[in-house]
């Protein structure tokens, strides 16, 4: 959370300056059909990964299991396509890492392991001997 206000601070203004120098070396209007063709390669394989998400969430709910890792999947489809709408390349290379299998696994991956498992270490909790509480009750009538 820490980190979403230096993103949308440091994020566009990014983009701006890779816009300008792209658009310097090969011209203002190639840049636009750049970004545009990017946008539309990713909202292809956007619907491509998008049908196969859910067509391995379907198979897991029809063998009564719980299609977890397919959840997560859906919300990375769905980050990727807003990255795919915002214009420029930055945001559309993140946008290819989490619409490719591949690297939204492994960007899974390493989500369970480091912030998941650190969001749940402090319902750890080992019981003592002082777990007791001592008093007296008195019923009423």
């Amino acid at each position: 959370m820490k980190y979403l206000l230096p993103t949308f601070i440091i994020l566009p203004i990014l983009e701006m300056y890779v816009l300008i120098k792209v658009g310097g070396s090969i011209g203002a209007f190639n840049t636009i059909l750049l970004v545009l063709l990017t946008a539309f390669i990713g909202l292809i394989l956007l619907r491509a990964q998008g049908f196969q998400t859910l067509f391995n969430a379907r198979k897991k709910l029809e063998r009564s299991e719980l299609p977890a890792q397919e959840i997560f999947s859906g919300f990375f489809l769905a980050i990727g396509g807003a990255l795919f709408l915002t214009p420029g390349f930055i945001t559309d290379v993140i946008g290819f890492l989490c619409i490719f299998p591949v690297t939204r696994t492994y960007i899974l991956g390493w989500l369970m392991q480091n912030l998941i498992s650190k969001a749940f270490s402090g319902f750890t909790h080992v019981k003592t001997e002082n777990d007791w509480i001592e008093g007296e009750y008195k019923k009423h009538k």
